[in-house]
């Protein structure tokens, strides 16, 4: 009696084990692809006005008409800081096509300059509040992960998001397919 009651405990204890093991792994799973959204947005990204590193505020709507790239990121963050160089140099080439990419970090502004002296890209780097990186839960960015790139179209349309590294071949794909249109 004491060996079944034993080992019923342990298969209670691995069956336990293996759930939590999955839910872990799922939570802070990010996708391999890109994702289209299934409801527009409540975000208005063409309203937004936030503060540049020179503390002059940047109203979106000057970028109205462009194909607009969003990328939610921090100082911290080691694959935001592995995809800003891809993005700064899709920015140089596509910038003559209506092409504009926007980083928006609510790390401290001074964080932000240090980090731009030692990897400088080639697009405005925006700082945002906690208010403004929670919103990009409108955008789908439930689980509040970084790096979060969201696609918007010439008319301010979302397009497309993606939590996690966004490689540069797979961005650029999403470019052309959008200057297309």
């Amino acid at each position: 009696m004491k060996r079944s009651v034993l080992w019923s405990m342990v298969g209670a204890a691995a069956l336990l084990a293996g759930v939590a093991g999955y839910r872990l792994g799922t939570v802070g799973e990010r996708t391999d692809t890109m994702s289209m959204p299934a409801t527009p947005p409540g975000l208005q990204v063409l309203e937004l006005v936030l503060t540049d590193l020179n503390g002059q505020p940047q109203n979106f709507a000057q970028w109205r008409g462009k194909v607009l790239i969003v990328n939610y990121w921090a100082t911290w963050c080691q694959p935001c800081r592995e995809e800003m160089p891809g993005f700064s140099r899709l920015q140089d080439k596509y910038r003559d096509k209506g092409v504009q990419f926007v980083g928006i970090s609510s790390d401290p502004p001074d964080k932000i300059i240090e980090f731009n002296k030692t990897t400088p890209v080639s697009y405005p780097l925006l700082i945002g509040d906690i208010g403004i990186m929670e919103s990009s839960a409108k955008l789908g960015n439930t689980r509040q992960g970084l790096p979060f790139t969201a696609l918007f179209d010439r008319d301010g349309r979302l397009s497309a998001t993606k939590l996690g590294r966004l490689s540069e071949p797979e961005l650029e794909r999403q470019l052309k397919e959008l200057l297309s249109r």
